[in-house]
């Protein structure tokens, strides 16, 4: 679910502390969709989902900047810039959502690891960056991946989910080409608020329709979702603050473990062999796009999918 960072001062590199805030960012997001998971079993709509994880996460994400920048690190130049990510960062979560409930986790996992492919695309199309035909070829490996994981003939899941899937990584590998342009006057802590708050408003609106009350170990649980995912996009943000992307970002495909744990866990559900064929083939071509990435020194586009999970 970037580029550069904008806060003035040098960067204090601290290679095995970014790497084990990244892994605990990617343990919350795991946490966060397993929760999301079970609780739409419990009962709790989609819309209540939505809002919560929002709502849930403000405090979080403001008092992580109240404590390490002041609260003058949510000044905004790009005000109207905010909007549009936060219209697209919206639709973006609900197919994010939608799969997770939709599939086994380890699948809708899997899937959104082609943010980084739909990424390259998106660069190549819209930021005229040049593509040559190494990273064109880890793009057809990607996508093979997913045909693989798809299978037309299989009746593991279904097939609107992995459409819904797919969705929501374009839509990541969407919201990281406007943060490597709000990345260019805004704060990464600003660019987390921004987001948060203005998503609050439309989806309590929802809440109008759609909100329930429900028994005490399900708010806990609907608590612990936002909270997981408030936490979640402060690791992952600082962990790109402490080491460089070609480092932090691999450490995200460790998303699978703990999805095909989850799932076996809470839903006795195991990736079939399918499933591990495509994800190692959507890995490789992710890794491959991160490794030219390093050669021909270009991570805006990288890190900003680094950044813009839901």
């Amino acid at each position: 679910m970037t580029v550069a960072s904008p806060i003035p001062g040098p960067r204090s590199e601290n290679i095995p502390l970014a790497i084990g805030l990244r892994l605990g960012s990617v343990l919350m997001l795991s946490l966060m969709w397993a929760l999301i998971k079970f609780l739409s079993l419990r009962g709790v709509h989609f819309a209540e989902l939505l809002f919560y994880r929002q709502l849930l996460a403000l405090p979080v994400v403001y008092g992580w900047i109240v404590w390490t920048i002041g609260p003058a690190g949510i000044a905004t130049k790009r005000p109207d810039l905010h909007l549009t990510r936060t219209a697209v960062g919206l639709t973006s979560m609900v197919c994010n959502f939608g799969a997770v409930i939709l599939l086994p986790l380890a699948e809708s996992t899997t899937i959104g690891f082609t943010a980084p492919i739909f990424a390259t695309i998106f660069s190549a199309l819209f930021l005229r960056e040049a593509t040559g035909i190494h990273r064109w070829g880890a793009v057809v490996l990607g996508f093979v991946g997913v045909v693989v994981i798809a299978r037309p003939d299989n009746a593991h899941f279904p097939l609107v989910g992995l459409g819904v899937a797919i969705a929501a990584a374009v839509g990541t590998a969407t919201v990281a080409i406007l943060l490597r342009a709000l990345s260019r006057t805004e704060t990464p802590p600003a660019i987390v608020f921004w987001f948060t708050i203005l998503s609050v408003p439309p989806l309590g609106l929802l809440m109008i329709w759609f909100g329930q009350w429900h028994d005490p170990v399900t708010f806990a649980l609907i608590l612990a979702m936002g909270v997981c995912g408030g936490i979640a996009q402060l690791l992952m943000t600082s962990a790109l603050r402490l080491a460089p992307v070609a480092v932090v970002m691999p450490m995200d495909y460790s998303a699978i473990v703990w999805a095909a744990l989850l799932g076996w866990l809470l839903w006795g559900t195991l990736p079939i062999a399918s499933t591990w064929l495509g994800t190692a083939l959507i890995v490789a071509s992710g890794l491959y796009i991160l490794l030219r990435e390093k050669r021909l020194g270009r991570f805006a586009v990288l890190r900003a999918e680094a950044e813009a999970k839901p």
